[in-house]
């Protein structure tokens, strides 16, 4: 069964850093693209960042540009968001994405929450 699992969410200060990491299992990872994406409440859905089969960082949101960096390591399945100099508009749920591709539909993990506050 494809399942992507997120953790390392929490209550972090201003300025302060996380790591959020995403375990994949029941697909063959290294073939697919991903992406990690955020809600914040009462706001839509966006994407933070992507990155290639091959991790190449791609598709970083204007706000985060400069202090997210994503990577990914296919041998562990695993993709990565560094989180640093965090702000309160950083606050949401942070969601990893498996793309869609070869008649495969995309695929959700279940989200981390990321609260910034003092």
């Amino acid at each position: 069964q494809p399942q992507l699992v997120e953790s390392g969410g929490g209550l972090v200060q201003p300025g302060g850093s996380l790591r959020l990491s995403c375990a994949a299992s029941g697909f063959p990872f290294s073939m697919y693209p991903m992406s990690w994406h955020r809600q914040a409440p009462g706001k839509e859905r966006e994407l933070v960042a992507g990155i290639t089969e091959a991790g190449k960082a791609l598709n970083y949101a204007d706000s985060v540009t400069g202090r997210f960096t994503i990577s990914r390591d296919n041998g562990k399945k695993m993709v990565y968001l560094q989180m640093n100099n965090l702000k309160p508009d950083d606050t949401a749920v942070y969601y990893c994405k498996r793309s869609g591709r070869f008649n495969v539909p995309e695929l959700w993990g279940q989200g981390t929450l990321v609260t910034v506050s003092s």
